[in-house]
């Protein structure tokens, strides 16, 4: 049976976007705060949001990190946090007789994280490593360099763990200010996905909110400004390669055509880049592309491992198919075949609980409401072959970023 979708207003401002699935024998939540790494801004540290994120699994007023995640795995459930460029989400998930418990302790995380003082430099430790991980792995370390390649100057380009010396400046007042301004924010969305009605988790949740909430503070848009070119040298016997171009952002109407363009051109082992750089030449391992998308921009990004020697062929190549693209367009059979995967992903995306209350709560988030699955698979398959030449001329008009690793 499949899901029906509801919002609800809950007091003080925040949302219930709740996916109620009668048949399944799983339960989901998350609690979406609007803030992310993009928020980072004048004195805030870089990295802050994440280093919150780490900090809401230490310790509440009532409970300490062990009984925390006791209360939720001893009923065999699991639960985990994210930050993003944008935001920030806590989630939970087990069978369905566990949701009053999910509810009841994700709550207790995030409106009553105490940040205990001696967990601060333990947590600091974890992340320099996590960190540390990150850099040392080219295919992962590229990301950051594309980033900042691609947002100079903006705290979009600002890695969202952030640095060693950044993380050095958050103290326990920077994370309970950080926590006042943004845990209590009335743009907070919860997503719950099981078989319990709304009703049900409204009478759970609804008593463990906070008494009041406030207004979110202004964020920091997104001025355009001229990509960059940035090289990193180490030892290394493989180049990572990566490029970026901006689009626009998430509202966009030409953001179902940008989809469908990013699966014609490297996201399956039949797209162009994949098909010719691979498979036609041999110059990579994997080449990909994918879409990164925000309120007021966006940018679509190509990531690869490649021989150092085959780096002019493999850009020539890029920019080859990125051109022909924006000149001729899909060739035959190109977007019917890359509708079909698209439609085949975001069907196999809905087989677990969990992918529910994530549409849900990113519609809510992002839309202000939750679109039909079924009406969003519609306007995939109403994409022309005009416009995705149109939103190709559009964005591969422009230089794109561009970021490496080599010897």
């Amino acid at each position: 049976m499949p899901a029906t979708y509801s919002t609800h207003p809950l007091p003080g401002g925040p949302r219930l976007a709740h996916a109620q699935l009668p048949d399944s024998e799983c339960a989901a939540l998350s609690i979406y705060i609007p803030v992310g790494s993009r928020d980072e801004t004048g004195d805030l540290p870089t990295g802050l949001a994440h280093f919150s994120e780490h900090m809401a699994f230490k310790g509440t007023a009532t409970r300490s990190a062990k009984e925390l995640t006791l209360a939720i795995e001893s009923g065999g459930g699991q639960a985990n946090a994210c930050t993003s460029e944008d935001h920030t989400v806590y989630e939970a998930q087990g069978e369905a007789e566990l949701m009053p418990t999910l509810i009841e302790v994700l709550a207790d995380m995030v409106w009553h994280s105490n940040f205990p003082e001696h967990e601060i430099p333990l947590e600091r430790d974890v992340i320099h490593e996590e960190i540390t991980m990150i850099r040392e792995s080219p295919s992962d370390h590229i990301g950051d360099l594309l980033a900042a390649a691609t947002w100079p100057s903006h705290p979009l380009g600002q890695p969202i763990s952030g640095t060693p010396e950044s993380i050095e400046k958050i103290s326990r007042a920077t994370l309970q200010n950080f926590a006042a301004a943004h845990h209590f924010r009335s743009d907070i969305v919860i997503a719950t996905a099981g078989p319990m009605s709304a009703g049900e988790i409204l009478k759970i949740l609804t008593p463990l909110l906070p008494k009041t909430f406030h207004q979110p503070p202004l964020r920091l848009g997104y001025t355009p400004a001229p990509s960059r070119e940035i090289s990193e040298t180490r030892e290394t016997d493989q180049l990572q390669l990566a490029l970026a171009w901006h689009t626009p952002g998430r509202h966009a109407e030409e953001r179902h055509a940008l989809r469908l363009l990013s699966l014609i051109l490297g996201e399956s082992s039949s797209s162009r880049l994949f098909t010719e750089l691979r498979e036609e030449r041999g110059l990579c391992y994997q080449i990909g592309s994918e879409t990164s998308l925000f309120h007021e921009t966006g940018a679509l990004q190509i990531i690869a491992g490649l021989d150092p020697e085959s780096r002019r062929e493999s850009l020539d190549t890029i920019f080859k198919e990125t051109q022909n693209l924006a000149k001729n367009g899909p060739r035959p059979g190109e977007l019917e075949r890359a509708k079909r995967l698209a439609i085949a992903q975001s069907k196999l995306a809905f087989e677990s609980t969990a992918s529910h209350a994530a549409w849900a709560g990113e519609g809510l988030l992002f839309f202000d409401h939750i679109p039909s699955p079924s009406e969003a698979r519609e306007n995939l398959l109403q994409v022309t072959e005009t416009q995705i030449q149109s939103i190709a001329e559009q964005i591969f008009a422009s230089k794109p970023a561009i970021a490496e690793i080599r010897e």
